[in-house]
């Protein structure tokens, strides 16, 4: 197998969307499918073929990439493929699945001879659009010559992980994190407002300290100068995800408190009408609905 390789990306949404273009970009060919193929459409000025079905789309392709919602999401595209799949294709599952739902892809892979690698990433929109993401990779020693290509031209860096699985339990690991520190500026935020601190006055107090953080910086940032969208990782997918880390936890025997309450600050920034801007929107969950608009 060549470097330059025939791509397949699955979903091309905020993230698939770069990671295609960062693709064709490294010299790769490209095809693509999005569920509303409007959205995709524009990725054909960057030279990509974009299709009217996940089977066209896979047709000829070393290598398929899927980003989309979830597991059950990617299972059913991925079977809606399946026609045109051959065996030893390279499948780079990178939607943030879930335990429960990237063994259900892993099987279906095993079942149907695809060589499969679990490929989550870290990094919202702005890293990968400039192709700055972490790759996670989990799979098959054997075969990373097949697949690094692809992971070069769409992050700086990749770790691999071990064996299939363990990346996902990285991802969620490391999302757990950015979904506490997420919720814990949007409520510093609020609790400033309520007793008519200056936020400002409270970035100067931890400024240069431990407590000082980059991360916070940038999304009360994206609150205080009402710039949530466009997204860089929507509320409803953040939701998502919380709910994928507190049912590993569950699995796992661990109780997490703070991703409880993390989902159910952005489940309640989803239903007041903030579900497609950025999760730190999840701000507005302090405050009742007539407050936060």
């Amino acid at each position: 197998m060549t470097d330059k390789l025939t791509v397949t990306v699955l979903g091309t949404g905020i993230m698939g969307a770069a990671m295609a273009r960062n693709l064709a970009a490294a010299g790769h060919t490209v095809h693509a499918w999005n569920r509303t193929r409007a959205k995709a459409e524009p990725l054909t000025a960057d030279g990509i073929h974009v299709t009217d079905s996940p089977a066209e789309a896979v047709e000829g392709a070393d290598v398929v990439l899927t980003m989309l919602y979830d597991g059950p999401a990617t299972l059913e595209v991925m079977e809606a493929a399946l026609p045109a799949l051959r065996p030893g294709v390279v499948w780079a599952q990178s939607t943030t699945a879930g335990l429960e739902g990237l063994a259900e892809l892993a099987a279906f892979a095993a079942a149907h001879g695809l060589v499969f690698y679990d490929a989550p990433v870290l990094g919202t929109r702005q890293p990968a659009e400039a192709g700055q993401l972490t790759v996670l990779a989990g799979g098959p020693e054997a075969h990373r010559y097949s697949v690094a290509p692809v992971f070069d031209a769409v992050g700086a860096r990749t770790v691999w992980t071990g064996e299939a699985g363990s990346a996902t339990r990285l991802k969620l690991v490391a999302n757990s994190w950015v979904l506490a520190a997420t919720a814990a500026t949007g409520e510093v935020l609020a609790l400033s407002q309520a007793l008519g601190v200056d936020p400002r006055d409270f970035f100067a107090l931890i400024e240069g300290g431990p407590l000082d953080m980059g991360y916070l910086r940038a999304k009360a940032g994206l609150v205080l100068n009402e710039q949530l969208t466009p997204a860089q990782f929507a509320v409803s997918t953040a939701a998502k995800d919380a709910r994928l880390i507190v049912a590993a936890g569950e699995e796992n025997g661990v109780r997490l408190d703070v991703a409880a309450a993390s989902a159910a600050r952005l489940e309640r920034a989803a239903a007041q009408g903030h579900g497609d801007e950025d999760m730190a929107a999840a701000y507005y969950a302090s405050f009742d609905e007539k407050d936060g608009d």
